[in-house]
């Protein structure tokens, strides 16, 4: 197929979601843009530092942020961003210079010396302050300063969408991961244990009755998702034999619940590498490792590093989101949080408005790992279940530029459009190609919606840019219209409330009988019989595929 039709689509379902968006300010577009300040230096590495004080809850730390110079003529002005209350206290460039530097809101604007094209330099930020923190974490990010059963510390942070410069200076810009991975350094009080991203590199004792724990990953990074977890941590680990070889699995819980989850979490975790290495090729991580971490919220997909709060029970926090009751024989968020280690931590988006990246797939990850372990029918019946969650308030594409964040029809609608797009291909190998090469392809990469349409599209050998469109942009559910004309022994159907030039596919199958069709704007048939005609009940095609089923009694 043409790649020169996607920039074009896109250029138009940008401009769909755009005019439905509220009026943004020059601080939504420092946040969410690559400003000039921000365009000619590339993130190599981020070593990071936090001193964090219960108590006090007040922090204080440093990020040494390693980079390269990638524009020949740029501003000697470097934006760095760290979100109020917090304070810039020092920056030191190359380990000798202080750099001079002025704030605006969230931004500040740092004064660099010339600096050559491909030239390799540091800026070490040194930074304080009580930092925002979380209400109602993850939904609402920060610090999250609690207590555990016994009344002891217990913190975390949490910050996708809100940005990881709510706790720590960076470019707080989802396109620019560190190439060379990060460390994050914790110094706590002795009694306290200290767990983040990738591997523990050393331990080292103060003389004031604190230890620092040093963690790292040799993988890129998004910012949002290093994360530090503090509290009476115990862990246990094992090694899971994947399809690169050995994974080491580590497990870091309360105290309190080791056994708990010694007898609990391996098993769903070995259920979910077995489902998705299957479906989308090899866990991303293997130098870093797979690690689950208790936390007090519900859970969030910080890379090699999963956040878990799910009270060791089946469905979210014993709810089942699909009312099916399918829900309630897996941990929701062990499955669902861990399926973003492939969509949104391997594939992350260059913008926060191609967010449905991230969840659309992931939510349909729960759909594929039921189909995995209890199969296709009972996917079918789960991934329909999920539908009593779209709202269908507002597009999920919202506007580029501003990190604005669409409707959290995300999720489930996003979800289901995946779960048609895969119905329509007819080919669950072709599918789970499709799957695996994404991951494959874009593997440690920053990306724009466009290249992932533009990717299922030509692997699949269809231009599902029509499909995107109607379900990302638009609010509109298809309708299919049938029409039987008995006397002839004919099926007429047709597309209503749709995109000019939906062209979702719809093949319908049972035991012995298959039909496809193309449905468009206008009446279509095809010849039916008593052995098939069954296929185009509407309760059959609505399980497969997002979109309404009308029965006519006439074309007029």
């Amino acid at each position: 197929m043409s790649k020169t039709i996607y920039p074009f689509i896109f250029i138009v379902l940008i401009s769909v979601a755009v005019n439905a968006q509220k009026q943004f300010t020059h601080a939504d577009t420092l946040r969410g843009s690559i400003t000039p300040e921000r365009a000619w230096w590339d993130v190599m590495r981020y070593d990071i530092s936090v001193k964090p004080d219960f108590d006090k809850k007040y922090t204080s730390g440093f990020n040494k942020i390693s980079y390269k110079v990638v524009q020949q003529d740029h501003p000697n002005v470097m934006q760095i961003d760290l979100q109020q209350p917090l304070v810039i206290d020092s920056i030191i460039y190359d380990k000798k210079q202080s750099l001079s530097f002025s704030r605006e809101g969230d931004v500040y604007h740092v004064k660099t010396p010339p600096q050559k094209i491909e030239s390799e330099h540091e800026v070490k930020i040194y930074f304080s302050g009580k930092p925002h923190e979380a209400i109602r974490a993850p939904w609402d990010g920060g610090w999250t300063f609690a207590k555990d059963e016994k009344g002891r510390p217990w913190m975390t942070v949490t910050c996708q969408g809100l940005g990881a410069s709510i706790w720590y200076p960076n470019k707080d810009h989802q396109s620019d991961e560190p190439d060379h991975g990060a460390s994050l350094t914790m110094r706590v009080p002795k009694d306290l244990m200290a767990v983040a991203n990738g591997r523990m590199l050393n331990k080292t004792e103060h003389k004031d009755g604190t230890v620092s724990y040093k963690w790292c990953v040799e993988n890129p990074i998004s910012n949002y998702t290093i994360i530090p977890y503090i509290g009476y941590y115990k862990n246990f680990s094992e090694v899971y034999t994947g399809i690169k070889g050995d994974l080491d699995l580590n497990y870091w819980v309360l105290d309190y619940n080791l056994e708990k989850a010694k007898d609990y979490m391996p098993t769903e975790v070995h259920n979910l590498l077995n489902a998705f290495e299957y479906w989308f090729g090899p866990y991303p991580f293997y130098e870093d490792g797979y690690k689950l971490v208790e936390t007090e919220h519900t859970g969030m997909e910080h890379q090699s590093n999963v956040s878990y709060g799910n009270w060791y029970a089946g469905g979210y926090r014993g709810r089942d989101l699909s009312g099916t009751g399918l829900g309630l024989t897996w941990d929701f968020i062990i499955i669902h949080e861990s399926g973003h280690e492939w969509f949104g931590n391997n594939i992350t988006t260059n913008d926060l408005a191609d967010m449905y990246i991230h969840e659309s797939f992931t939510n349909y990850s729960e759909t594929l790992f039921l189909d995995y372990v209890y199969g296709e029918e009972a996917a079918n019946d789960y991934n329909y279940g999920t539908r009593a969650g779209i709202k269908n308030d507002k597009p999920i594409i919202p506007a580029y530029d501003v990190n604005a964040q669409g409707s959290g029809d995300m999720y489930p609608k996003g979800g289901n459009m995946l779960h048609s797009i895969r119905h329509s291909m007819d080919d669950d190998k072709l599918f789970k190609n499709v799957l695996t090469g994404l991951n494959i392809t874009f593997h440690n990469q920053t990306v724009d919606g466009s290249e992932i349409l533009e990717y299922i599209s030509e692997k699949s050998g269809y231009d599902y840019s029509k499909v995107f469109e109607q379900y990302l942009t638009t609010t509109k559910i298809p309708k299919l219209q049938l029409y039987i004309d008995a006397p002839n022994s004919k099926m007429f159907y047709k597309y209503t409330n749709i995109v000019d030039g939906f062209n979702l596919p719809l093949v319908l199958k049972g035991d012995e009988e298959k039909i496809k069709i193309i449905p468009s704007s206008e009446w279509q048939s095809v010849d039916i019989h008593h052995k098939n005609q069954y296929l185009f009940t509407p309760w059959r095609i609505e399980r497969m595929y997002y979109i309404d089923v009308e029965l006519l009694d006439n074309r007029d």
